[in-house]
């Protein structure tokens, strides 16, 4: 007992020589809160330093998914989450800043000078020393019983060391008095000795929280008010609880945090009247620039890109609140022109708590030459079978706005093919992201999907010449639509070049009775993309309209679709895919839909099962990985001219014998290549007949 100081005041013995030691500011504000957290409990006047303890913050830190980005963008990160830190701190650790207690010594004691070897053995002893205590009591902050029997025994069932009978350290008591502060229920905590006939009684003065009345909270311009009213609905009327506090606050930084926004928590205040303030920050777009790296050397150098061209594509918007995942949709969408080579967004801190967006972007080469290959749908047979050449000239960013040009040539055993084509993919001025392209090609390719091998094996070839317009846009997510206005001139030739209007079954060959069909074309076509994988879902609804400006020009209306669905099946992939379509007016017998082929009813040669008005195929694939980049793949066709060959001008099918309907089986392998997927498969039909198919990309 000689430990303690014994007061005038009814034998009470003070706690500590400072009587504001027990702070009730209400303000839970880390950057103008005072803090303690290296004070001791001890039993003298003597400030002991504790060994720093890390601290377990809830706040999680945010991450960078741009490669290019990680020491900026995690100095940005940094700040949040110190801040974030400091807030927990004062949550968690309230009990080091709303109260902190001492034992005083005798006066005597205090005058005392200590050399430091024996202030440390002061210490030590002190801190060990053991007081017994005889009776252990929680009042209010006067001494008086607490009006709330269930917060007396929140505070009572915190304590673990301090029980009736008991010899305590100084340290024991401090621990304690933590105990009932990190409960959460109280906002200061001061334990007070008092020495009584029986020994000396125990007792923490506390005083609880105010009970919450109502919440106001400033700064929360992007969360829904009604997550924060469900946050904080089931604790009206009772009393705050810091523990439970820092876990609404959690959840309300964690709401921020799965939709990658830079926002969070920064205050907390309980005013009069128990009302809860909360300041949210909210990190808002300041400014977004541009910055070209070189491809080489990384270094800043001068784009040939328009800023404004790369700006509009992007959807985050100075003042909004920046968000990882919309800024990871932005950087797609920017590669998605197809003229840049990397792309990568840095946040960076600007001025009062707003954020600088620098987009780095790398570009590619703008054009060039290339060469390739594929394979002609139209020959049936031959030693160089379908075999097509290729050469075209390319430019990706005409006049640094993202206009592409492209002039092609294509020659094969009889195909020939000349095509140049102009897009904007952004018409300037226009908001609803519309693009348009310019269209003209010469071609010359087989008529034996149709019509078959003429007599002497000489080939029927069709040639076309054709010029147009398209718009398009997107129109909601996954959704495009595009329309256009194409015209059109078409003709028969035979294998020496020459026009024919008749077949070897004196079957006409076009619909004017003319060596060629003019023909004005009004185009709609819809298209839903899915994820844009292959094997993803897929749909495209194609009209067109035969529009007869002048008296000989055709008069028709075609309706095409087709869709795709993939399903995952362990390893495997289970694609479904089916196709259909029908002609009504008057159109040219080429232009009939041809069943068979690589790309219809394997098993069969091109357009060898029927060429109708309408038509319906299906196919159903199960390909699994063998080994990388090889795939198998087991397959199943089945097409039908739905009984409408002899409907098509001269009957070309029925003229051929084919039999209208029609399936094919078979396996095959798939390749990765530069070129795309070579696919290698071979089929078998109903009539038993077998045949190989090779193709370059994926089926339509």
């Amino acid at each position: 007992r000689s430990n303690f100081h014994r007061c005038k005041d009814n034998h009470r013995t003070s706690l500590s020589p400072h009587s504001n030691c027990a702070y009730t500011k209400r303000r839970i504000d880390s950057s103008t809160m005072p803090r303690n957290d290296d004070i001791c409990f001890v039993s003298s006047s003597i400030k002991i330093p504790l060994p720093s303890k890390p601290l377990n913050t809830p706040f999680k830190t945010a991450h960078s998914h741009f490669t290019n980005a990680t020491n900026s963008f995690s100095q940005l990160i940094h700040s949040f989450r110190t801040h974030s830190t400091e807030l927990t701190r004062s949550v968690l650790r309230k009990s080091h800043s709303l109260c902190s207690a001492t034992l005083s010594l005798t006066d005597e004691q205090k005058g005392l000078s200590l050399s430091p070897a024996e202030e440390t053995q002061l210490k030590t002893r002190q801190n060990e020393e053991r007081v017994l205590i005889s009776e252990v009591l929680v009042r209010n902050k006067d001494g008086e019983e607490l009006e709330r029997k269930d917060l007396e025994a929140e505070a009572a069932q915190a304590l673990k060391a301090c029980r009736p009978n008991s010899a305590l350290t100084v340290r024991e008591v401090q621990e304690d008095v933590h105990r009932i502060i990190n409960s959460g229920y109280f906002c200061s905590c001061v334990p007070v000795a008092v020495d009584t006939r029986d020994g000396i009684r125990l007792v923490f003065q506390v005083e609880p929280n105010q009970e919450f009345q109502g919440l106001v909270c400033e700064g929360a311009n992007v969360i829904p008010a009604k997550f924060l009213e469900n946050s904080f609905r089931n604790g009206h009327g009772k009393v705050i609880n810091l523990r439970r506090l820092d876990e609404t606050i959690s959840s309300i930084n964690d709401w921020y945090m799965e939709r990658g926004l830079f926002a969070m928590v920064s205050a907390v205040e309980i005013l009069s009247g128990g009302i809860l303030k909360l300041q949210v920050s909210e990190a808002e777009v300041n400014n977004i620039s541009i910055r070209f790296l070189d491809r080489k050397t990384g270094e800043t150098t001068v784009g040939k890109t328009k800023p404004e061209t790369i700006l509009r594509q992007i959807t985050t918007k100075k003042g909004q609140v920046y968000s990882m995942h919309q800024g990871k949709r932005d950087v797609e969408t920017v590669l998605t022109m197809g003229i840049m080579e990397d792309v990568s967004i840095i946040p960076q801190p600007a001025d009062t708590g707003k954020v600088d967006l620098v987009m780095n972007v790398v570009e590619r080469p703008s054009g060039g030459f290339s060469a390739g290959g594929g394979i002609s749908s139209g020959i049936t047979s031959g030693p160089l079978r379908g075999l097509i050449g290729s050469f075209a000239y390319s430019h990706r960013n005409v006049f640094g706005r993202n206009q592409k040009l492209n002039i092609s040539l294509e020659r094969g055993q009889v195909d020939l093919i000349v095509r140049a084509n102009y897009t904007d993919p952004w018409i300037q001025g226009d908001d609803k992201r519309t693009s348009r392209t310019i269209m003209i090609q010469n071609s010359r390719t087989p008529g034996t999907i149709v019509h078959g091998n003429q007599d002497g094996n000489s080939n029927l070839t069709i040639g076309r010449i054709t010029g147009g317009i398209e718009l398009g846009r997107p129109i909601r997510p996954k959704w495009s639509g595009t329309a256009g206005l194409i015209f059109q001139r078409a003709g028969v030739c035979d294998n020496n070049g020459v026009p024919i209007i008749r077949d070897r079954y004196n079957s006409p060959l076009t619909a004017s009775g003319n060596t060629h069909d003019d023909t004005l074309l009004a185009k709609i076509e819809t298209v839903y993309t899915g994820s844009g994988e292959h094997g993803s879902s897929m749909f495209v609804l194609n009209m067109e309209q035969g529009l007869p400006v002048l008296p000989d020009w055709l008069s028709f209306t075609r309706v095409n679709a087709r869709g795709r669905k993939g399903v995952e099946i362990g390893p495997a992939r289970f694609n479904l895919s089916l196709s259909g379509g029908h002609v009504v007016g008057n159109f040219s017998p080429y232009e009939a839909f041809a069943v068979g082929g690589t790309n219809s009813v394997r098993g069969y040669e091109e357009g060898g099962v029927g060429s109708g008005r309408s038509y319906v195929v299906g196919s159903g694939e199960i390909s699994f990985p063998v080994k990388r980049p090889v795939e198998a793949v087991i397959f199943s066709d089945y097409g039908t001219d739905l009984g409408s060959g002899s409907t098509v001008l001269g009957d070309p099918a029925g003229a051929r014998n084919k039999p209208g309907s029609g399936y094919g089986y078979g396996l095959g392998i798939r390749v990765d290549s530069p070129l795309g997927p070579l696919r290698l498969e071979y089929a078998f039909n109903d009539k038993k007949e077998k045949r190989f198919h090779f193709g370059v990309g994926y089926r339509n």
